[in-house]
């Protein structure tokens, strides 16, 4: 019993909770928002282009593609993260001054672009060459086919793999506080670090973790049911071709407005 209230008054101490909450929710939400946010979207693009890069049929866009993926899978997030932030520093200085959040945005941008680059790929991979020929056969051009067929349905069956590299950016931003935060600037996992040192008790820790499943675990159902809507498609109901009344038949279990061929020829006329 003595280990258990040990354990539970480290980690599970309601006071110690309540005072880290303000800075929490006022300093660290917001902070942490911004870094997942902003790289997020840096690596979503630039994770397209290195998709379409890669399947390039020039070596000079594919091999550059395949070795920027490589070293930035195979480094470690904290190597990437200081040899950006403290490499590239004093040109900081010069711009922004001392504020990491800049080059900390584009570490974990280009981190997350190796490996969205690479869902991207597989994704693009398992549309059908079919779809392809089909676009080309009714007058697209190979890129316009690329961009308005393949693609939309290369990014749709990889969302879940997509959205899981979100979650996993969402935990790296608290990889930011290598490169120094000031008070203001410190993110989830910072402010729960500090607190956790002040006071020798981890319970600020473990709120500051609970807030990390409060945004990924919403985020993970909502993907997953726009995943199942968009895999499974609109129900609709078996119509019978030889029935004298097909068009209504039709329109009726598609959903739309009822009408016969009459009645659409003389509309149009």
């Amino acid at each position: 019993m003595d280990a258990l209230n040990t354990i539970w008054s480290t980690f599970f101490d309601l006071d110690a909770m309540l005072q880290a909450l303000p800075e929490l929710l006022t300093i660290g939400l917001p902070n942490t928002l911004i870094l997942a946010v902003s790289s997020g979207i840096l690596g979503t693009v630039l994770g397209m282009l290195l998709a379409v890069a890669g399947l390039s049929r020039h070596r000079w866009l594919r091999w550059p593609a395949r070795v920027y993926t490589d070293v930035l899978r195979g480094l470690p997030a904290v190597v990437t993260i200081l040899l950006i932030g403290v490499g590239f520093a004093p040109f900081g200085l010069l711009v922004w001054g001392p504020n990491p959040y800049p080059f900390g945005i584009l570490a974990l941008g280009l981190i997350a672009s190796a490996y969205i680059g690479e869902i991207f790929r597989s994704g693009i991979q398992s549309v059908d060459a079919g779809q392809t020929e089909a676009a080309r056969a009714i007058g697209f051009s190979g890129s316009a086919a690329m961009r308005l067929v393949v693609i939309p349905q290369g990014v749709r069956r990889v969302l879940p793999a997509l959205v899981n590299q979100f979650i996993a950016l969402i935990k790296d931003s608290s990889l930011i506080y290598f490169l120094g935060l000031m008070a203001n600037q410190r993110e989830l996992f910072r402010i729960g670090q500090d607190a956790a040192a002040n006071t020798g008790n981890q319970s600020a820790l473990v709120l500051a973790g609970l807030f990390y499943l409060v945004i990924t675990v919403p985020l993970t159902h909502v993907v997953n049911a726009i995943d199942k809507r968009l895999r499974d498609g609109r129900r609709v109901d078996a119509v019978d071709p030889d029935a004298d009344d097909f068009d209504v038949e039709l329109a009726i279990a598609a959903g739309g407005p009822v009408g016969t061929a009459a009645d659409t020829e003389g509309e149009t006329r």
